[in-house]
């Protein structure tokens, strides 16, 4: 990702957000999350800090995935999206592969799922990952019942 992504990468979130978790998570609370979340400001310091990598289709970014640093051989993948009209082409596992491959020493990806986000938890249990654990999440007063799942790598 590039500064001048930070706009593509805004309405890729609102966009997804809105689609996953309709019926799930009360829209104004998506938009309250999604305003602080995406901010120009912490896209910013997530660009920096961290890898944060977008997808584009015929000159258009479609989607993007932002990865943790590794740490002790693990690293946690904060979040990957693409808009609707782009999922199921490979995109996501595209996006999943290079930052895997990206990724210096990395024994175990992480990552956390709502529960009732069946098209986020399909993809990743097709992926090889496996639960580890589901608690319950309190998210701007909302409850979220949460997935962890991680993914072992051969190092």
């Amino acid at each position: 990702m590039q500064k001048n992504d930070i706009i593509s990468v805004q309405e890729i979130a609102k966009k997804s957000w809105h689609q996953t978790y309709e019926g799930i998570i009360p829209r104004e609370v998506q938009d309250r999350f999604l305003q602080v979340a995406y901010s120009r400001d912490r896209l910013q310091g997530r660009l920096e800090k961290s890898l944060f990598l977008v997808a584009i289709l015929e000159g258009s970014i479609v989607g993007f995935a932002n990865f943790s640093n590794v740490v002790d051989g693990e690293a946690e993948l904060f979040s990957i999206y693409l808009l609707p009209e782009a999922q199921g082409n490979g995109i996501g596992t595209a996006l999943l592969q290079e930052g895997i491959k990206m990724l210096p020493d990395l024994t175990s990806l992480l990552v956390c799922v709502e529960k009732e986000n069946s098209i986020g938890m399909d993809f990743y249990e097709a992926k090889g990952f496996k639960k580890t654990e589901e608690f319950d999440e309190l998210f701007d007063g909302h409850l979220l019942k949460t997935v962890k799942l991680s993914l072992t790598l051969n190092s």
